[in-house]
């Protein structure tokens, strides 16, 4: 990423991003991963929110809360934009409705905590380690240089040579029976929410309206409807059928293709049937983000999306009232330099010059002395679904699986696991290993990172030191919550009780012994109470505690890291500061583990899942999710491969014959 930024702006040297932008709930995810990996601010701008989307469709009632999920994947998509909230130190909104009331429904959101956060900071108090992204409204930008204004001030065009006209008029136009009347113009994707078929419900049943005028849907694009997805096809399917029911032929367009160099030739086409510039008056929705446009603009009319009738009045009244008309026109015309792109990015990039320095930390005077920058290919043992005396025989095997051949030395091997590194050690001498036979340790659930050193010549466990990763450690500790995030914790764990009649026992206590600088860790006594982590992840969420909690060692434990630093992210650090490829890269992983199991599936990397009885049981901390595990996990990808057991042979003939990962 470096090298093409650095040759894009004419630099003879790499040169990280100064920002890193997420556009939409799944963009989100991947900037809030690539911020946490480079140590690079985040910005987030989430468009149409999948919580604001969820009430919707809960209105409609066509669908309850699980269809939907079924439907849309919604769950994930929110969680998604929770991660965006806890990782972005600005989210920018289009208005402040957006703010107010489609982010104050998240957990990780609410305006007056946010407006008392902002305060304390002011005033240079403590916040106790709670944080809330900036909320900033920049209004959306036009690029008015695509229009092409070839209209004169009477109406008449400047070249009226049919020869001369855009191909998408024709597409539009050859569908309609007279199309020298006005025309209604809707530009939307076929999803329900965006009421098409109500808009065409409230055309047909109104007779004055489709005397007046044509009305032209521009629906996306598509090939065939049997080749769209369910719910595109579904809308398709419905706006045909009305058509068909309202008899509408010859006075509504629905063309199948366009480009989107000619939306603008769409507009112009509008406009041209109403006589006039370019500034089309609009009918728009009374909630939501149009409403504080219409404020400024003063350009049409705003309904409730949901009433044809309220729609076809509106309409009606718009086209047939010429003075009414062209007072909208000329309002749109004379206030819409305020939407323009130039002022939009005005506005965005002095919000990105307010941002404190944020930046990859890399250099290390040891590097010399870490083997792993020298590796061709890494595997990566992350095995937590087994006991003590299998995880030793598994590391063991998958060592022995790639070290049988002619190519030693170009593997590297690196153990991760929520064990701490004085526990690990441990588990190192028992499999009758050194430390040194592994290039790194991935401790804590992934908030330490460790390389061993070899102080003399001689091999020896007791000569043998392990060297932190600082610049690790400086890419996590954003927004940790520290003591104040400790204190919060032992409180809630108090709280976490096993009621037996009238007693009540405490079933969660503080671990010092486990714990480290960025994990706080607790023993669990008894994990059938143990609350869903969902539940303690809303919770810190709610009291804005940016965190990344998480059970382990069978439910056994629960750790609490920042919100940057798990298994999987460590592995993208050491990926990024040693120059791994992770196509190169197999992660070895158990049928289930810890509860961050799911974050070692995704990725360029390949994956052995051992299976077989030897694993512990699925509990209730994997059945337990917010979304089912196939919505972030694709099981069926070529990268994802299962093998019974984990004897030498097979460990060795899956990474070999079926994920191209060569044995030395």
């Amino acid at each position: 990423m470096s090298k093409t930024i650095g040759e894009e702006t004419g630099s003879v040297c790499p040169v990280w991003p100064t920002v890193i932008h997420g556009h939409y709930a799944s963009a989100g995810v991947a900037a809030a991963l690539l911020s946490g990996a480079l140590n690079v601010p985040m910005l987030f701008t989430g468009h149409f929110l999948g919580k604001d989307k969820l009430e919707e469709l809960l209105k409609q009632g066509r669908q309850t809360r699980e269809q939907i999920n079924v439907t849309y994947k919604i769950m994930r998509r929110i969680e998604a934009e929770e991660l965006s909230l806890d990782a972005s130190e600005i989210i920018i909104a289009s208005t402040r409705q957006e703010i107010e009331e489609q982010w104050n429904l998240y957990d990780g959101f609410e305006v007056m905590l946010a407006r008392k956060l902002r305060a304390l900071v002011k005033r240079g108090a403590n916040c106790y380690g709670r944080y809330m992204p900036r909320m900033v409204i920049i209004p959306p930008g036009v690029e008015f240089g695509q229009l092409i204004h070839d209209f004169d001030m009477y109406g008449d065009e400047d070249n009226q040579s049919p020869a001369l006209d855009p191909s998408i008029w024709f597409e539009i136009m050859r569908f309609f029976t007279n199309p020298r009347k006005p025309m209604i113009l809707a530009i939307a994707r076929p999803y329900s929410e965006k009421n098409i078929a109500t808009l065409v419900k409230a055309f047909g049943e109104c007779h004055p309206l489709r005397e007046l005028a044509n009305l032209t849907l521009i629906m996306g694009n598509r090939e065939a409807i049997s080749k769209m997805n369910k719910i595109s096809a579904a809308v398709l399917t419905s706006v045909l059928t009305l058509i068909d029911e309202y008899d509408l032929y010859g006075q509504v367009a629905y063309p199948k293709l366009h480009k989107h160099s000619e939306v603008p030739d769409i507009y112009r086409l509008a406009a041209r049937t109403k006589a006039a510039m370019h500034g089309l008056p609009v009918i728009a929705t009374k909630n939501g983000a149009p409403v504080e446009i219409y404020q400024v603009l003063e350009n049409g009319l705003l309904v409730d999306p949901h009433d044809q009738h309220a729609i076809a009045d509106a309409l009606y009244k718009m086209l047939s009232e010429k003075q009414f008309w062209s007072r909208c026109r000329e309002n749109g015309l004379k206030n819409i330099h305020q939407f323009s792109w130039p002022e939009h990015c005005k506005n965005y990039l002095s919000r990105i010059s307010s941002l404190g320095p944020r930046h990859p930390a890399f250099a290390c005077k040891e590097d010399h002395k870490v083997p792993v920058k020298c590796r061709k290919h890494i595997s990566i043992i992350a095995v937590d679904s087994v006991n003590k005396e299998d995880l030793i025989q598994i590391i063991r095997n998958s060592v022995e699986a790639t070290r049988t051949g002619t190519m030693s030395g170009s593997t590297g091997f690196v153990l991760s696991t929520s064990l701490t590194i004085a526990e690990l050690q441990s588990v190192i001498v028992r499999t009758g290993m050194l430390p040194t036979d592994f290039d790194a340790f991935i401790c804590n659930s992934g908030s330490d990172i460790y390389y061993p050193l070899q102080s003399s010549d001689v091999p020896s466990n007791s000569r043998v030191t392990f060297a932190l990763d600082h610049n690790y450690r400086s890419h996590i500790e954003y927004r940790w919550g520290g003591e104040g995030l400790r204190k919060y914790l032992v409180k809630w764990a108090s709280s976490v009780v096993e009621r037996r009649g009238r007693t009540e026992k405490q079933v969660i206590f503080e671990d010092s012994e486990h714990s480290s600088t960025y994990c706080l860790a607790f023993r669990v006594v008894n994990p059938n109470h143990l609350p869903p982590l969902k539940e303690l992840q809303k919770l810190m969420r709610i009291q804005s505690l940016r965190c990344h909690a998480l059970y382990n060692h069978g439910a056994t434990r629960l750790s609490v890291i920042p919100m940057h630093a798990s298994r999987s992210q460590a592995l993208r650090y050491l990926s990024i500061r040693w120059g791994i490829e992770l196509p190169n890269a197999v992660v070895i992983v158990g049928e289930t583990g810890d509860s961050d199991y799911e974050e070692l599936f995704g990725g360029l990397h390949k994956t052995v899942i051992l299976k077989g009885g030897f694993n512990t049981p699925a509990n209730r901390i994997h059945t337990v999710r917010r979304y089912p595990l196939q919505d972030v996990v694709a099981l069926d990808s070529s990268n994802i491969i299962g093998i019974e057991g984990f004897s030498t042979g097979d460990i060795r003939s899956a990474m070999q014959q079926q994920l191209g990962i060569p044995t030395q």
